[in-house]
């Protein structure tokens, strides 16, 4: 379409009045949904526009002062948290055996391949959005905003959980039962809701105000924090591997009734095992968001990104090892495998204490890292019209996004107040998960496809380019998504190792065929994903694998968020982005947001 009719329909729709001015304006508003879900559901910016016009929403810009140790830094207190210390023994123990070091060194694997896709837009694009930006200069508006609503609910929740956590941890280590002497009663409320925690609460209001007050700052108490911490995981290893008995990697507790050896279970426990221990890695994808206050992105988001998951896969497999070495396998406790190895030991229980201590630290800095990323996805998501724009201003003493900052503190503190929450360390975060397959996704899409741009004849030709690529998305998924489903309900034998084995086989082969049929429409400037479209067909595969591993509740849940993302979109957010991008209220002329998308463009 070209400006005049743009022009045209804006003066249609009352010129630049907000379609929230008023119930007739809104009544308006709600008679144009379907134009307007048309119109900006699909619609994607171009990167260049997505740091300019669309950063300046935000006001003053934010403090370039990372620097590649700090994005380690903070990659090491996101992943490393308390997770772990439950997700290992429950991987070892149901599935994995010793195997579990396997499991850590595939599911790291997975993540590093995640990562370089994430690593390639953020060099690019570096902005604060994370998955949110990349997500809407490729797939458009409506997908990028329901990604970024679920993501910014689990973030809330979780951390509201990992918060009450703290309290049980911080209980551990002082030798008391935190839960019933630090937690009051309130009578008369409902169970699960019924208990306030303001140990919980402290904790969040406190870490708000440190990130609101300087990024710089933040990230110096998360290395220090960080630091703490990796030093009580390798006490936690050198203890295991000087208590540990080397037999018990190849010998179960029970041998007339749990098979031994070093992979008990074989190939498929240690795939579940993977499984089950790879949201020990979430945490990473929050240090994409950090990339607008990154010094150097180029050099600094690839050596931060990528280098925190090696530190991390290679702190976990030790910590596999060791635990698998101080007990038999089916005598591992899951819930505290750690702790409750050493409590049996006698003058060792001391050591259960120091555990306590290791995993409130990891809590705090896994819990700062994700609400550093939790405020600047959803600066970025004010920044594009969705949601209220207060929530993208950045404060011009402090530099940081203190409005969206405060906003979800409070939030997470009052859910943390009262309610109990059934989102425990070790669920995997199917709404992170998601995200993680869609940025894999996008990476190809963008890579043969091109940015997106308006002028008609370059459009046109993108859209020729996008079906062959969609096609092969849409393929690839199908086969990962049937591989997933055979293995875990085909019955076993060789029918269903043939079965796997023909449809790994079309996978690769669709990888090939797309390879060798599809050119590339741009190639990175500067930091690209090696070994395009292998690696992140990987990445789609292992994390539709993933998906698959999920248990119904997870789904439940991702389905619930998704319908009210949804709603929300409808009712309010296509109208407030309408108004923003096309209603000239932003920029002061109809059409403001197509100016800058036509520079740089080649027709």
């Amino acid at each position: 379409m070209d400006k005049a009719a743009l022009v045209a329909e804006s003066n249609d729709d009352g010129g630049c009045s907000s379609s929230f001015s008023g119930l007739r304006a809104y009544g308006r508003a709600l008679a144009q949904t379907p134009r307007r879900l048309a119109r900006r559901a699909c619609a994607a910016t171009a990167p260049g526009e997505e740091m300019s016009r669309v950063r300046a929403r935000s006001g003053p810009r934010m403090a370039r002062a990372l620097r590649w140790w700090d994005l380690v830094g903070l990659g090491l207190g996101g992943m490393v948290g308390a997770g772990v210390f439950v997700t290992t023994g429950r991987a070892a123990r149901l599935y994995a055996g010793p195997g579990v070091v396997v499991s850590y060194a595939i599911a790291g694997l997975c993540a590093l391949l995640s990562a370089f896709c994430y690593t390639e837009f953020a060099v690019d694009m570096p902005v604060a959005g994370g998955a949110f930006s990349y997500l809407r200069v490729t797939f458009g508006e409506f997908a990028a905003f329901l990604t970024g609503a679920n993501l910014i609910m689990e973030y809330v929740f979780s951390n509201a959980a990992v918060a009450r956590s703290f309290t049980a941890y911080l209980g551990t280590a002082v030798g008391v039962d935190a839960p019933s002497k630090w937690r009051i009663p309130v009578p008369g409320l409902p169970e699960g809701f019924n208990q306030v925690d303001l140990v919980a609460v402290g904790v969040i209001l406190l870490l708000s105000v440190c990130i609101c007050y300087s990024t710089k700052e933040s990230s110096v108490v998360n290395l220090v924090l960080t630091g703490v911490h990796v030093v009580f995981i390798l006490f936690i290893i050198v203890m295991g591997f000087a208590h540990g008995d080397a037999r018990n990697l190849s010998r179960p507790a029970d041998p007339a009734h749990n098979p031994g050896g070093f992979f008990p279970h074989g190939a498929a426990g240690v795939f579940n095992g993977a499984a089950a221990v790879y949201l020990s890695y979430i945490g990473y994808d929050a240090v994409s968001t950090m990339a607008e206050e990154v010094e150097r992105p180029d050099r600094d988001i690839p050596a931060g990104v990528s280098g925190s998951v090696v530190l991390v896969t290679a702190l976990y497999c030790l910590m596999a090892a060791s635990m698998s070495m101080l007990l038999p396998y089916d005598a591992i406790d899951p819930e505290a495998p750690f702790s409750g190895a050493f409590k049996g030991r006698e003058g060792m229980a001391w050591v259960s204490n120091v555990i306590g201590a290791g995993a409130s630290l990891g809590i705090l800095t896994s819990l700062m890292v994700a609400m550093l990323g939790q405020a600047r996805y959803l600066c970025v998501i004010g920044r594009s019209g969705v949601v209220p724009a207060w929530l993208a201003r950045v404060d011009p003493r402090t530099a940081t996004p203190v409005n969206a900052s405060a906003f979800l503190g409070l939030l997470t503190a009052a859910l943390a107040l009262f309610t109990e929450l059934d989102v425990l360390l070790n669920l995997v975060s199917i709404g992170t998960l998601f995200v993680f397959y869609m940025v894999a996704n996008a990476v190809v899409y963008r890579r043969y496809v091109g940015d997106p741009c308006p002028i008609s004849g370059s459009a046109q030709h993108q859209g020729r380019r996008a079906w062959p690529t969609l096609a092969f998305i849409g393929a690839f998924s199908l086969i990962a998504l049937s591989f997933t489903l055979l293995w875990q309900f085909a019955p076993g034998g060789a029918a269903k190792f043939g079965l796997l084995s023909g449809t790994a086989a079309a996978a690769v082969a669709a990888v090939a065929a797309f390879q060798a049929l599809v050119p590339q429409a741009r190639e990175p400037e500067v930091w690209g994903v090696p070994g395009m479209p292998w690696v992140p067909a990987a990445s789609v595969f292992l994390n539709v694998f993933l998906l698959g591993s999920l248990d119904r509740p997870s789904y439940a849940r991702f389905g619930f968020f998704s319908a009210a993302a949804v709603l929300v979109y409808v009712l309010y957010s296509v109208h407030a982005s309408y108004d923003t991008e096309e209603g000239g209220a932003a920029d002061g002329g109809g059409g403001g947001g197509n100016k800058l998308q036509d520079q740089g463009c080649e027709v």
